[in-house]
């Protein structure tokens, strides 16, 4: 049976762990070839060398996306070893420290910003021209959260960060709605990843205390958002632009 996105070309940023990872995993079985662009090189490295490995098409380079030469090259090296560019998975960033408006530094917020909401921007600056010179039209995804729908305490920069990537998603949707490239966010809830491990150290919150947060009562695994995401970029969602999707277990419902 041929998968949704056979013979598409997914590039897909912070792809070496966590949602990415899952991500990353799920658009291969899916039928694609997937451009991971992370900084994470050893990880990263041995993600794509066991997707060629089992027969899958994927290829490694270590990109910081707060650099544009950097993300100009992820692009261009997509293009050069797979042919095209089809869509991409915009998910690299960072938690940049839990503490309050009066507490965070400067450095902190910036960083945050600069991961977060620049990197986003400037990943899809790249692709979107790309996928335009093509012209046979694509889709991109970029990861918020559900501090992109609503505040959370000590969330001072990570909450601004997540709130932009929802912004510059719906305002890349309807910038190029005609030219056949959708542009969609999601919003993931408390998911069990390493970012999650690190804000519970860093909070000294234990894991069952996040996961009795959520209404469904557990955490959320990375393949639940990497199954949603491969679904944005095919054309099962082809009537699907300029949305926040949560994939939350209820927890914006509260």
């Amino acid at each position: 049976m041929a998968g949704k996105l056979d013979g598409k070309v997914i590039m897909i940023t912070g792809g070496s762990t966590g949602i990415g990872h899952a991500a990353v995993r799920r658009c291969v079985a899916d039928g694609a070839a997937v451009l991971i662009a992370d900084v994470n090189e050893i990880q990263g490295q041995q993600v794509a060398a066991e997707i060629v490995a089992a027969g899958g098409r994927a290829l490694f380079l270590a990109t910081d996306v707060t650099q544009a030469s950097a993300v100009q090259l992820a692009v261009a090296t997509a293009v050069k070893h797979f042919g095209r560019l089809d869509g991409a998975f915009n998910n690299a960033g960072i938690d940049g420290g839990f503490t309050n408006t009066v507490k965070m530094t400067e450095a902190a917020f910036d960083r945050t910003i600069a991961v977060n909401l620049k990197g986003v921007w400037l990943c899809m600056k790249y692709q979107i021209e790309q996928i335009l010179a093509q012209g046979s039209g694509g889709s991109i995804v970029n990861t918020a959260s559900v501090a992109g729908l609503v505040g959370t305490r000590g969330g001072v920069a990570y909450c601004a960060s997540k709130h932009g990537v929802v912004g510059m998603t719906k305002s890349a949707a309807l910038d190029f709605a005609k030219k056949k490239i959708r542009v969609n966010a999601v919003c993931p809830g408390i998911i069990k990843t390493p970012m999650l491990e690190h804000m519970a150290q860093q909070t000294s919150t234990p894991l069952e205390a996040y996961a009795a947060q959520e209404p469904v009562g557990r955490l959320g695994e990375p393949r639940e958002i990497g199954d949603t995401v491969a679904w944005l970029l095919s054309e099962e969602a082809s009537f699907i632009t300029g949305i926040a999707l949560p994939v939350d277990g209820g927890w914006t419902a509260l």
